[in-house]
């Protein structure tokens, strides 16, 4: 069974906030940080047994937690993404179901796309002057933080929307 609407809202109040905060760091200075990504894991500590209303499965999710740090490092170690987007993408792990994993590949697919092509939109307008100092106008590498907080966002969103 996937996530239940009634999850996804004990979750978006704690999550909008953070979310915002990563995708805005993230582009600004290229780091996410680790604060957040304590936030983002201390929220699902908090609110975990109320949301998902059972005590074995708020024990369950905190496996995503291991299992997606323990792969995410590999990645990382590889060079393929950043530390700071493993330490979130494992924080965030918890509040995903299992059975939603399909759905959530799709969603970060999107955003990911999505963050990627207006992210270089922007860079390549007047939009720019905005924030002329954001580290990532000029790196060769992408923000993933913003994909990362869009995705974990709409899949909450769409939860709460849909079921």
């Amino acid at each position: 069974m996937g996530l239940t609407a009634q999850a996804a809202y004990w979750f978006l109040p704690a999550v909008i906030p953070i979310a915002i905060y990563v995708a805005w760091n993230d582009m600004r200075v290229m780091k996410i940080p680790n604060a957040a990504n304590y936030l983002l894991l201390a929220s699902y500590a908090v609110l975990g047994y109320f949301a998902l209303g059972s005590f074995e499965l708020y024990l369950w999710h905190w496996t995503h937690f291991f299992v997606v740090l323990a792969v995410g490092i590999l990645f990382w170690m590889s060079g393929v993404i950043g530390g700071g987007d493993v330490k979130f993408m494992a924080a965030a792990a918890p509040m995903v179901a299992l059975a939603d994993l399909r759905v959530f590949l799709l969603i970060y697919a999107s955003c990911l796309l999505g963050a990627l092509v207006t992210h270089r939109l922007a860079k390549h307008s007047p939009l720019r002057k905005i924030a002329p100092d954001w580290a990532s106008w000029d790196n060769a590498r992408f923000p993933k933080g913003l994909a990362l907080s869009g995705t974990l966002l709409f899949y909450l969103f769409g939860v709460a929307i849909t079921r």
